[in-house]
């Protein structure tokens, strides 16, 4: 009897998985069909990188932050850039359409990612790829935290940094605790494609008005970035992991900031709770030699949407800065 009850319970089990699996396979075939490539899908070192190229004009390099992909910056600045820049705007590596770089990244049990210098060394490639051997290179969130190892670890291929709210410098607070979960080999098994299967639009919506307070977000945002695409199985854990893994590296980083030889613009806002300015940004000002730091009043951890002249003045700056305008 209790060798038939176990075999009942395993079926169960087994076919709740198969549910579930189903039910996150077609969320995620909808995500992509309402939100497919922007841009061209390039290989690089094996890897497919999805870039979006528009303009001409002196190079410049958008990279997103955490959860996100190149429809962020599309959005918010690539038609204010392109007619005096050649814009190029990067899904980072596990993210949007790019490949993961360690294969073992779409391993659901695995906790290892792509650290940013090794995101750095890639996406550097991809812009050389595509004819950008110099450009300026914007990043936003984690994204700053991608920009300043491409100045760290490729300092020949780099004309200035401009730096949008970025997780630069270590900090004491803890992680949220969905981030620790959707990022351990347990929870990237079994969490997360319940989260791909059911969680609700509304969760997802929050989720965007967060990452925006106090300032709200943008009309159309939500449909046009495709927060759908970050719900998927392989992005959740991707994401986590890379955030989990952040700080030993910008430890490690900010033991070279002072060696940095190029224009360094940064942008942040003071009502920015997600990276806050007085952690990151302020402390990241004193240790980069001529960096310059612009301080936004009001402005929480978006400024490239809320104040994007702010952020087009300061991509100028690094500009005029580098010999380029």
């Amino acid at each position: 009897m209790a060798a038939k009850l176990i075999a009942l319970l395993a079926l169960l089990a087994l076919a709740g998985c198969a549910f579930v699996d189903h039910r996150a396979d077609r969320r995620e075939v909808m995500a992509e069909a309402a939100h497919p490539p922007l841009g061209r899908l390039i290989e690089v070192e094996g890897r497919r990188v999805h870039a979006l190229v528009s303009g001409t004009g002196p190079d410049l390099v958008l990279i997103h932050g955490a959860s996100g992909n190149l429809r962020d910056m599309a959005f918010a600045l690539v038609d204010r850039l392109d007619d005096r820049y050649r814009v190029i705007a990067f899904d980072r590596p596990g993210l949007g359409y790019s490949d993961p770089i360690d294969p073992a990244a779409d391993d659901a049990f695995t906790t290892r990612a792509d650290s940013v210098a090794t995101q750095a060394r890639l996406l550097q490639a991809a812009a050389a790829a595509l004819g950008a051997e110099k450009p300026i290179v914007l990043g936003h969130s984690f994204g700053g935290a991608v920009a300043m190892a491409w100045a760290l670890e490729r300092p020949e291929a780099i004309a200035a940094v401009v730096d949008i709210a970025g997780a630069t410098m270590p900090w004491e607070t803890g992680l949220a605790t969905l981030y620790k979960v959707n990022g351990s080999a347990l929870g990237g098994a079994t969490v997360v494609p319940l989260l791909t299967a059911f969680a609700p639009e509304r969760l997802v919506d929050e989720t965007v008005e967060a990452v925006f307070a106090p300032n709200p977000v943008p009309e159309g945002y939500a449909d046009f970035v495709g927060a759908g695409l970050a719900v998927r199985r392989d992005s959740l854990r991707v994401n986590a992991r890379q955030v989990n893994g952040l700080l030993p590296q910008v430890t490690a980083m900010r033991e070279r900031y002072a060696t940095l030889d190029l224009p360094v613009e940064i942008v942040h806002g003071v009502a920015d709770t997600i990276v806050p300015l007085e952690v990151h940004s302020a402390r990241l000002a004193e240790l980069v030699p001529g960096a310059n730091l612009t301080v936004l009043e009001n402005v929480g951890h978006m400024p490239h949407h809320v104040v994007p002249d702010e952020v087009v003045a300061a991509i100028d700056r690094a500009a005029a800065r580098a010999g380029l305008r």
